[in-house]
């Protein structure tokens, strides 16, 4: 890959982690962000403007915030030629709005969601969903295999979206109820490192749990009375336990809502899910 170039905008930790993946792997990276200083130290070449920086290479790899700011960046800038990849986050509509605004500028279009801590860029685990015009994809993945393995989803702009947003939705609750697990371990008076172990062994179970779970949904959800009387009962100890020892509940009592809801009307969660 000696010889290839990229440009990099955006440079928080993800960006700045995007520039030290392709600098390792012989790049040549040019950067471009709204504050020029967090380029210090990175190695890369900075650009003094969008313009200069979206000249410099034919792949435009971006870490924003959101698609507005993609906007915002590039809205007078000729794209003619060039490969916008938003590695940014948002949602699937507005994914598939942003591919159009790169296309209407002369330029083609991926998204992409980036399923990796910054550390974890181009390690073992890191994995990248993309999706867009299939030719335009094959074209540029050699020049993504830097950052991560690549996952390609079809030519829906927002696939991409749909499958990070899903993840998301998946991880973002589950830190936050571990994070509800450990101040209820503290709180209770036990120390967080004890029960470390015991939370690490239930992970083992998860990707069978999972597996089953999704043959369920497929059938409609679960919906046996016994088993939601029971986690609704569960859901519950969880909020009154919680409560005793001064725990914020908000995450709980939602989750046991669902539960309660499901009792109430001999539906499977999943099913008061998708309404």
């Amino acid at each position: 890959m000696p010889g290839r170039s990229v440009t990099v905008v955006g440079l928080g930790p993800m960006g700045q982690q995007i520039v030290r993946a392709y600098l390792a792997a012989g790049v040549a990276v040019t950067v471009w962000n709204r504050t020029p200083e967090k380029a210090d130290g990175l190695g890369a070449e900075r650009a003094d403007s969008i313009a200069e920086a979206v000249a410099a290479a034919e792949l435009i790899v971006l870490s924003l915030t959101h698609y507005d700011a993609m906007d915002a960046v590039l809205d007078s800038v000729d794209l003619t030629g060039k490969v916008v990849v938003n590695l940014s986050s948002d949602s699937p509509q507005r994914t598939r709005e942003g591919a159009a605004f790169v296309r209407a500028r002369g330029g083609e279009f991926l998204s992409g969601g980036v399923m990796a801590q910054p550390e974890e860029l181009a390690g073992s685990s890191a994995y990248i969903f993309y999706s867009g015009r299939p030719e335009v994809f094959e074209a540029q993945r050699e020049l993504l295999r830097p950052l991560a393995a690549a996952e390609y989803l079809g030519a829906d702009d927002g696939a991409a979206q749909v499958y990070y947003q899903a993840m998301l939705a998946l991880f973002l609750p589950l830190l936050l109820g571990y994070e509800q697990a450990l101040a209820i371990i503290e709180r209770s008076g036990s120390e967080i490192a004890r029960f470390l172990p015991y939370a690490q062994r239930s992970l083992g179970s998860l990707g069978d749990l999972y597996a089953a779970w999704a043959g369920m949904a497929e059938e409609g959800g679960l919906a046996d009375a016994a088993y939601l009387r029971m986690m609704a009962a569960g859901a519950r100890h969880v909020v009154e336990t919680g409560t005793a020892v001064g725990v914020d509940t908000v995450l709980a009592e939602s989750v046991s809502s669902y539960w309660d809801r499901a009792v109430g009307t001999s539906a499977s969660t999943f099913q008061l899910l998708r309404r």
